[in-house]
């Protein structure tokens, strides 16, 4: 699937897909470029599988006991190949995530263990061997008949289904069974969705994505709370509650102050769920305590200055104002503001993404 800056490369041992932010066709200051490298020679199954290819690896999927969004995978009795990569557990085999990256980083120097992925030394771009479930899980069976409105569309769902799942190796943090634990990934059925947003939607992402990190990351107690893929998460889901009708440009005001709202009530209750797991709260056992506090409070003294809280961020404001909130008188947001100041420059960043968003995507 390719976008701007998106291709998906075929090669004798791995499949290559960008993702992050360069991936989803979004080029903004600090975007990361991730690499995923699905591997060929192994293969993921939900159900029973009767082994139709001696040279392919094959691992069953064990969700039980594991937190939903996640998975166990066992081995198949034939993978003499995998077995430096095995943990034993209950008399059983798993594939260890943990060796598993090991394995993938060996004893470079200049590279370095984050999250699922392998990182360069500068953090610019990562990269991630991951394993591919070639059918859909019962774990997001309800997904596929959840939404009453139109999007996304019959054909876009059913490729996302048809396409499968992918399985990254990094396990729940905490977890008795971290190291045997892989993460379910959406990532290309994530990309999919992206490639149809309009593009008021695709700005609304994308300020939300400069608002953390330009603005809400500065506070070093809110720092490492947030992250993108809780942003992409609100978006997904207020594409799917709202009509695409309300997504046009002499919108972007209010639906961009929907979804910064959503993201308060996220923080403010401590619920952000998955948008193909919502079993799975994203939030739980982080977002809590007197960090959320914190947190929250900074975004209730964002959003008094209505749509203006993005202006805080350097790449879109031309003004030096201080980050001390309270020098400033807080605005009220009024939805014809942008319309009447049309050398703002949220006008000029929504007519580059206009631009962007022009460009093809090719599946």
């Amino acid at each position: 699937m390719n976008t701007v800056r998106d291709y998906c490369k075929n090669m004798d041992t791995h499949t290559i897909i960008t993702s992050g932010s360069f991936g989803e066709g979004l080029e903004m200051r600090g975007s990361d470029l991730d690499i995923m490298y699905v591997e060929k020679h192994s293969e993921v199954y939900a159900d029973e599988k009767i082994r139709t290819n001696l040279t392919i690896s094959y691992f069953r999927m064990e969700t039980d006991d594991v937190k939903p969004g996640f998975t166990q995978l066992l081995s198949d009795k034939n993978n003499i190949k995998s077995s430096n990569l095995f943990e034993e557990f209950n008399g059983k085999n798993y594939l260890s995530s943990t060796l598993f990256k090991q394995l993938v980083l060996g004893t470079s120097d200049t590279q370095m263990i984050h999250g699922p992925c392998i990182s360069d030394k500068y953090g610019s771009m990562d990269h991630a061997l991951c394993l591919h479930c070639k059918t859909w899980i019962s774990q997001a069976s309800q997904w596929i008949l959840r939404s009453g409105n139109s999007w996304p569309g019959f054909n876009v769902k059913q490729s996302i289904i048809t396409h499968g799942v992918l399985v990254v190796p990094i396990g729940v943090k905490g977890s008795p069974k971290e190291n045997i634990e892989w993460r379910i990934s959406f990532s290309v059925g994530e990309k999919m969705l992206i490639s149809t947003f309009t593009h008021t939607q695709l700005v609304c992402y994308a300020l939300l994505k400069i608002l953390l990190k330009d603005v809400i990351a500065t506070y070093t107690e809110c720092r490492n709370l947030l992250c993108s893929y809780f942003l992409k998460t609100i978006i997904l889901w207020m594409s799917e509650e709202l009509p695409p009708s309300v997504w046009k440009p002499e919108n972007l005001v209010p639906c961009f102050m929907r979804c910064f709202s959503r993201l308060i009530y996220s923080v403010d209750y401590s619920v952000c769920l998955h948008y193909f797991i919502p079993e799975n709260n994203m939030f739980e056992n982080k977002i809590e305590g007197r960090a959320r506090e914190i947190l929250l409070d900074k975004l209730y003294t964002l959003r008094t200055y209505g749509w203006r809280c993005v202006l805080f961020s350097d790449q879109l404001s031309k003004f030096h104002v201080s980050m001390s909130m309270h020098q400033i008188e807080p605005h009220r947001l009024h939805t014809l503001d942008v319309a009447r100041t049309m050398n703002s420059e949220l006008i000029h960043f929504s007519n580059y993404m206009i631009a962007v968003k022009g460009k093809s995507f090719i599946l």
